[in-house]
């Protein structure tokens, strides 16, 4: 099987678990899904859906953002990974939409990624979310499932991004990369994932994985198993 055969079945599965893909961030317009996003960066989704009305009732938009002490954004947004420096690039990246775009998001991944704290799956994120525009940003959950499914080697985020994009239609980018992390999230962990029962590890994983996976998670005491214990010195008491 191809990669693009294997791709195309994934997207039926993907498509079946999730036929309607929510964006897991509370926002209302393009500025409070940058904010959101830039604030997810080591935090759950729903940490920073906790902390983010606070935030978006003092500063709905750049030009009040770009107006708060760095130390008011971060007391409402404290309980975030990283606080101090996400208040800093906050502020920096609203005085940098008011200065250079009237106080709006652009509509450029280049221009996106010159803000402070603005990186390219930020940036992407954005990209799809707020504006449409094809893209399909990788977290840790889709790159992990690239390399586990056999899309791509995993050898970095941005190998991932371009294999994805060549063995995925563009018009399914934005609601893919959604259903990927879902699917991460819920039915394919990381650890203590047992992928001959995955509907689609079992398939798309290599027997080769599904072995190392397997030796990977079994417990502790079948890994030791067979290893010889310590020759003890005679008279000597532990």
């Amino acid at each position: 099987m191809t990669r693009a055969e294997k791709a195309e079945r994934i997207g039926a599965i993907l498509d079946e678990f999730y036929p309607t893909v929510p964006i897991p961030l509370d926002h209302s317009d393009p500025f409070t899904l940058l904010v959101a996003v830039m604030l997810s960066a080591q935090t759950t989704d729903k940490k920073v859906n906790q902390v983010t009305p606070a935030l978006f009732e003092a500063a709905p938009d750049a030009e009040r953002m770009a107006r708060m002490d760095v130390d008011a954004i971060r007391a409402r947004i404290r309980e975030v990974g990283l606080a101090p420096t996400k208040a800093k690039n906050l502020k920096r990246t609203a005085e940098l939409l008011v200065e250079r775009h009237g106080g709006q998001v652009p509509r450029s991944l280049e221009e996106l990624e010159a803000l402070p704290g603005v990186g390219h799956k930020t940036a992407s994120v954005v990209m799809a979310q707020a504006f449409g525009v094809p893209a399909f940003p990788v977290d840790t959950h889709i790159h992990r499932l690239a390399a586990r499914w056999g899309l791509s080697d995993g050898k970095n985020v941005a190998r991932t991004e371009r294999d994805l994009k060549a063995v995925f239609p563009e018009d399914t980018w934005n609601r893919r990369h959604l259903q990927i992390i879902y699917f991460g999230r819920e039915h394919c962990p990381a650890r203590g994932h047992d992928l001959a029962q995955c509907p689609i590890c079992s398939w798309a994983a290599t027997k080769k994985r599904i072995r190392e996976e397997a030796a990977k998670n079994a417990p502790r005491s079948t890994k030791n198993r067979g290893r010889r214990e310590p020759r003890r010195r005679p008279g000597r008491s532990s």
